[in-house]
C-alpha cells in the first residue's frame, strides 16, 4: 500500500477535544499547549476579581476610613480643648486681672485728688479717701504681679515692668503731694500751688505712662484672646463637618459590606459586622453633637462672657477716670476746661448720645432710656451690652433688668454733676465741693450696679468653661477604644467568611 493509500484508509486527522489549534494554542512533541492570557490591564487591575480580594479591599477601606474618622475628631478635640484653655484658664483671667488693674489704677488716682480736695478738716472725709487710696494700691500690685505672671511673652513681661516702675514713681509724686498738704495745715478751698503742681505731675504719669501700659496689656491678651476663638472655634466646626463625611462614608462602606456578605454567602446577617456599623453610627452622632456643644460653649464663652466682662471693667475704669475728672475740675481750677470737655468725652464714651457739650448731654440723659435688648437707641458700652445678643431668655431677662438699674443710676450720677457745675459756674465754689462730696454714695450706687451686671456676665463665662471643660473630658480614651473595638469587629466578621471561601474552593 503506498503512502498516500495509507492515509486515506486511515481517515481525517484527529482533531483536538480542545479545538483546532488557533493564536493561543502552539504544536510541542506532538501536543496542544495553550498560552497564558495576557493579564487584565487598565481600569480592570482596579477592581478585585476574586471574592477574597473583594473582601480584602472592603475591609481595607474600611479601615482608612475609620482611622481618617479618628483622626478628625482627635484633631477638632484638640482644639476645642485648646479654645476652652486659652480663654477660660489663660489669657482670658489674665485680661480681666490687667482690666481690674486699669480700675484700680485709675480709683488710686481718684482717691488721691478727692484726699487733697477735702484738706485735712476733722470730719471731712479724708481718710477714708487715703484708705480707699491704700486698698487699690494693694490690688493694683496684685493685679500686676498676676498679669506679669500670666505673661508668655517678653514684651508683655517687659509692659508689666514698666508699669511696677511707673506706679512706684507716681507714688512717689503721690507721697510728696500728700506730705507737703499736711505740712501746710489745708483744711478748706484748694490746696496751695506747689501741691497742686506735685498732684498734675502725679495724675500726668498716670494718664500718660500708667494707664496706656495698662491698656496694652489688656489689648495684647485681648487679641490673643479673639484670636484663639476665632481660630479654634472655626476649627470645631470644621471638625464635626469632617467627622460627619467621614463617618457616613465609613457607615457606607459597611453597609454595602454587610450586604456583599449576605449575598455572596447566603447569611442573613453578619453579626460582627452590624455591631462595628452601630459602634461607628454612635461615635459619629456623638462625637457631631459634642462637637457643635463645644463651638457653642466656646461661642458663649467669648461674646456673653468674656466681651461683656472686659467691657464693663473699661465701663467702670472710665466712669471712674471721669468722676475723678470732676474733683480735678474743683481741685485744679487751671486745668478746668479742659478736665470738663475730658468728663463730657468720657461720658459719651460709656453711654453716647448726641450732644455737643455737657449740658446738651445731661439733658439727653435725663430722658427715657427704656429700650428693647438687641434695639436700644443709645451707643457706646452700654448701648453695646444692650444690644449684645443672648441665647438665654432667663440670661436674658436678668441682663435686661440689671442694665436698666445701672441706666437708672447712671442718670443720677449725670443729675449730680449738672448740679454740682452749675454751683461753680455760679461763684458758689465751697457749696459744690460739699455736694460733691454729698453725691458720692450715689456713684457708689452706680459702680455697684455695674458689678452686679458684671456678675451676671461672669455666671455665663463660668459655665461655659465649666461646659467646654467636661465636654471633651474622656474622648481621648474613647476614640481609640472605640477604633480597636470597630476595627476588631470588622476582622472577626470577615474572618470567618475567607475561611470559608477557602475552605470551598
Amino acid at each position: 500500500m503506498t503512502a498516500v493509500e495509507q492515509t486515506a484508509s486511515a481517515g481525517p486527522p484527529a482533531v483536538s477535544p480542545r479545538g483546532p489549534a488557533g493564536p493561543a494554542q502552539r504544536r510541542s512533541s506532538g501536543r496542544l499547549w495553550r498560552t497564558p492570557e495576557p493579564a487584565p490591564s487598565g481600569v480592570a487591575r482596579l477592581f478585585p476579581r476574586t471574592v477574597a480580594s473583594r473582601i480584602r479591599a472592603m475591609t481595607a477601606t474600611t479601615a482608612v476610613l475609620l482611622v481618617a474618622m479618628l483622626a478628625v475628631g482627635w484633631w477638632a478635640i484638640a482644639n476645642a480643648r485648646e479654645g476652652v484653655r486659652v480663654i477660660g484658664h489663660d489669657a482670658g483671667p489674665q485680661v480681666v486681672a490687667t482690666g481690674d488693674l486699669y480700675f484700680q489704677l485709675t480709683d488710686m488716682d481718684a482717691q488721691l485728688a478727692n484726699a487733697l480736695l477735702i484738706g485735712a478738716a476733722p470730719g471731712g472725709g479724708r481718710a477714708q479717701a487715703l484708705a480707699r487710696y491704700n486698698v487699690n494700691r494693694q490690688k493694683a500690685g496684685d493685679a500686676l504681679l498676676k498679669a506679669a505672671k500670666l505673661a508668655d511673652e517678653r514684651t508683655e513681661d517687659n509692659t508689666a515692668r514698666d508699669v511696677l516702675d511707673a506706679l512706684g514713681r507716681y507714688e512717689r509724686f503721690a507721697g510728696q503731694a500728700l506730705l507737703l498738704d499736711e505740712q501746710s495745715g489745708h483744711a478748706s478751698g484748694p490746696p496751695s500751688e506747689r501741691v497742686v503742681k506735685l498732684y498734675q505731675q502725679a495724675t500726668d504719669l498716670m494718664k500718660l505712662d500708667l494707664l496706656p501700659k495698662a491698656y496694652n496689656l489688656t489689648l495684647d491678651n485681648g487679641t490673643l484672646v479673639r484670636h484663639t476663638y476665632e481660630d479654634k472655634r472655626s476649627a470645631v466646626r470644621a471638625g464635626r463637618t469632617w467627622i460627619l463625611a467621614t463617618g457616613v462614608a465609613l457607615l457606607a462602606v459597611l453597609a454595602i459590606f454587610q450586604l456583599y456578605l449576605a449575598r455572596r454567602f447566603r447569611r442573613l446577617l453578619n453579626v460582627p459586622l452590624a455591631a462595628a456599623t452601630l459602634i461607628t453610627l454612635a461615635i459619629v452622632a456623638i462625637g457631631a453633637t459634642m462637637l457643635s456643644s463645644q463651638a457653642s460653649h466656646l461661642r458663649k464663652a467669648k461674646e456673653e462672657g468674656f466681651d461683656s466682662i472686659l467691657a464693663l471693667s473699661r465701663t467702670r475704669a472710665i466712669s471712674n477716670s471721669a468722676a475723678a475728672d470732676e474733683t480735678r475740675f474743683l481741685l485744679d481750677p487751671e486745668r478746668a476746661d479742659a478736665y470738663e470737655q475730658v468728663y463730657l468725652s468720657k461720658s459719651q464714651t460709656v453711654l453716647y448720645l448726641k450732644a455737643g457739650n455737657l449740658t446738651e448731654y445731661n439733658a439727653a440723659v435725663q430722658k427715657d432710656l427704656e429700650f428693647e435688648p438687641g434695639r436700644a437707641p443709645f451707643l457706646g458700652f452700654l448701648g453695646t451690652e444692650a444690644n449684645r445678643p443672648t441665647e438665654s431668655d432667663k440670661r436674658r431677662a436678668q441682663l435686661a433688668e440689671a442694665l436698666s438699674n445701672v441706666l437708672k443710676n447712671y442718670q443720677k450720677v449725670q443729675a449730680n454733676d449738672s448740679q454740682m457745675r452749675a454751683l461753680v459756674h455760679g461763684g458758689k465754689r465751697d457749696q459744690a465741693v460739699a455736694a460733691r462730696g454729698a453725691t458720692a454714695a450715689d456713684f457708689a450706687r452706680y459702680d455697684q450696679s455695674l458689678q452686679e451686671l458684671a456678675r451676671v456676665h461672669q455666671k455665663a463665662f463660668d459655665e461655659a468653661v465649666d461646659d467646654g471643660d467636661g465636654g471633651t473630658r474622656g474622648w481621648y480614651a474613647v476614640l481609640p477604644i472605640a477604633g480597636i473595638v470597630i476595627a476588631g469587629l470588622v476582622l472577626i466578621g470577615v474572618r470567618p467568611r475567607l475561611a470559608e471561601y477557602r475552605w470551598s474552593k
